[in-house]
């Protein structure tokens, strides 16, 4: 008889052997203890300086310890779900009964019998595309008692009766920033991913990922400012914002850039862009294969960008009648002097076609007519359904900011960046975090995200009036309601040829609200509607062979009714425009040469005003 023999466990797996889903099962690569010691001294000594720099800020700023006015939102929904618990009674037991099924169906495919899924999540869900959320049973059951957990607690959110809607907008998009942040892939312990790269790296990768997340700490000046991209790939001025053209007029709030034509003719009419100045103008000028500039230079236009300045305490007390007259008028005033053409096309974008708007209100008060067509790209006139930004906006929180502006006359760029960056808290949050600080690796180059990171300051006095009289109290949208230099003015006095650009999934300018804003224009209005995004939708260059868009020429009540009866257009709608605004005047003259007119280069574009930073 002969006795089994236990099988000889071997040292260690072979490399490059793991388990199922792919993750590691071999023993982990050791850190080079010198490197370690050196990485973890700096860590410390950073450290230090930044928990110091906090202290001394909150001692002279003071500890708010609720700045977005969340806790009396949940406290008043609390308050509603115990009057009727059993709501909140059905809700849980159907969560239960969802993860006793995932139990049964885990201990099962353990065994080697196939189940289904209790919960699936989305395909476009770029959290879970690591193939061992699927196929590794542990994991499996994370992902699934993670979206679970999700459902359970949208769901009572969502249904919670008797609410103000600003109250249960502000509770549901809180709650689900709470339900990203608690996502099993932004964890170590809990993304395969992660695991197999801290194996294959000795944990190099956190060490990485440590230093990483203390330089993002140390550019905010102890906010953090996630890293988006490779910064040091772009030079504005070199490879990005890079068409060929000169400043030709500047003010205490903006410099005008005129471009180089490209052609030996051009159409009489020049245009002029107002950007927001909320981030830099040259979203638009991105890279010459995605640049609107340089598109638009190239059909035949004499084109002008306004770069605003990037305010500092100096300019707290310039108000938005400030931005019209320092702005738009000057802007105007200089076009002509610089071309000897009266007579524009004029594009705003974002808060720049909000001040567009207004202003063109108030030039048609005063029988001023050189803007002959106007183009409002993602713009917002009409706040009363302003989307998921409407959560920053309440007496509390405006109280708070204008207090914060007070003291240094100016927001920080940090600020609106966070806000922003909150509506897409997924993509421009946590998908950061895990691929910079949990897998140690650097960002990717990419220009629109070096853009987005490049923000701008507010000034105070016109940050708060732009806050209350759009936002909070939608007065543009009121006839009379809003008064500009002290005019009363009224959008529908507007009754040149406009053109509305809007986008399906923007977040920061819902579609359905600038359509509303759109037909309150007195003249004729082509709305145009774009597919992705406030930016993406908008850098959208023909040849990229991208998104498509929607053209309606009718302006039904509602935006639902438009949509059914719209047409759909392959490929980008920068063409659209360039026929519709040339469709009003074909005139060419010879082509224009910036600082060959009446107003002489000042220095080459992008100019000086888009350098300064934060």
């Amino acid at each position: 008889m002969t006795t089994p023999t236990r099988p000889e466990k071997p040292a260690s797996n072979p490399a490059g052997q793991t388990l199922a889903g792919g993750v590691p099962s071999r023993d982990f690569k050791l850190p080079d203890p010198a490197q370690l010691a050196v990485s973890m001294s700096d860590v410390a000594g950073r450290s230090q300086r930044l928990v110091n720099d906090w202290l001394k800020r909150q001692a002279k700023e003071g500890l708010a310890l609720d700045p977005l006015n969340v806790g009396g939102a949940f406290l008043e929904m609390t308050a509603r779900l115990m009057a009727n618990p059993a709501q909140l009674v059905q809700a849980q037991l159907g969560y239960w009964q969802d993860y006793l099924t995932l139990w049964q169906n885990t201990t099962r495919r353990m065994m080697g019998i196939e189940t289904n899924p209790v919960i699936e999540s989305d395909p476009r869900d770029k959290r879970f595309k690591d193939a061992a959320w699927n196929q590794h049973e542990v994991f499996d059951f994370i992902k699934q008692s993670y979206l679970l957990s999700a459902r359970y607690i949208n769901d009572v959110v969502s249904k919670v009766d008797g609410l103000a809607p600003k109250t249960s907008q502000k509770i549901d998009f809180y709650s689900r920033q709470f339900v990203n942040a608690l996502s099993p892939s932004n964890f170590l312990l809990t993304n395969p991913e992660v695991l197999r790269k801290t194996a294959e790296t000795g944990g190099e990768n956190l060490i990485r990922g440590l230093n990483h997340l203390l330089s993002d700490l140390e550019r905010g000046r102890g906010h953090l400012r996630i890293k988006m991209t490779d910064t040091d790939a772009f030079r504005v001025g070199e490879n990005i914002a890079a068409t060929a053209g000169q400043v030709i007029f500047q003010n205490d709030l903006i410099q005008l850039i005129q471009y180089a034509p490209l052609t030996e003719t051009v159409y009489t009419r020049p245009i002029v862009i107002f950007p927001p100045w909320i981030n830099k103008f040259y979203i638009l000028d991105l890279r010459p294969k995605n640049s609107l500039v340089r598109y638009l230079v190239a059909q035949g236009h004499t084109v002008f960008m306004v770069s605003w300045v990037n305010p500092d305490a100096r300019l707290a007390d310039k108000d938005f009648d400030d931005y019209m007259v320092e702005g738009v008028l000057a802007a105007l005033s200089a076009v002509e002097k610089a071309t000897g053409q009266r007579e524009v096309n004029a594009i705003g974008y974002c808060i720049g076609g909000t001040l567009l708007s207004a202003s063109l209100a108030y030039m048609k008060r005063k029988s001023d007519d050189r803007i002959r067509t106007a183009s409002f790209l993602v713009t917002l006139t009409d706040f009363e359904d302003a989307g998921e930004l409407g959560v920053f906006i309440d007496e509390e929180q405006l109280s708070s900011l204008e207090e914060k502006m007070q003291r240094q006359g100016y927001l920080e760029g940090v600020h609106m960046e966070a806000s922003f960056n909150m509506l897409r808290a997924s993509d421009l949050i946590w998908s950061f975090v895990v691929n910079n600080y949990l897998l140690g690796n650097e960002p990717f180059p990419f220009d629109l995200l070096y853009w987005n990171s490049d923000s701008t300051r507010m000034p105070q006095k016109m940050h708060s009036f732009y806050l209350r009289n759009m936002y909070q109290n939608n007065l543009l949208a009121k006839p009379g309601g809003l008064c500009m230099k002290g005019v009363a003015i009224d959008l529908a006095d507007i009754d040149i040829p406009v053109y509305f650009l809007s986008c399906r999934e923007d977040h920061i300018a819902p579609w359905k609200s600038t359509y509303q804003g759109a037909r309150r224009f007195g003249g004729d209005v082509r709305f145009v509607l774009a597919a992705s995004g406030h930016v993406a939708g908008v850098v959208n260059p023909p040849e990229g062979g991208k998104y498509n868009h929607f053209i309606n020429k009718n302006l039904p009540e509602s935006p639902a009714e438009w949509l059914e009866e719209a047409t759909e257009v392959a490929g980008s709608w920068w063409p659209d425009w360039h026929r519709w605004a040339t469709g009003f005047d074909k005139s060419q003259v010879p082509a224009r040469v910036p600082g060959k007119g009446k107003l002489k280069a000042i220095e080459a574009a992008p100019g000086s005003y888009v350098a300064v930073t934060v």
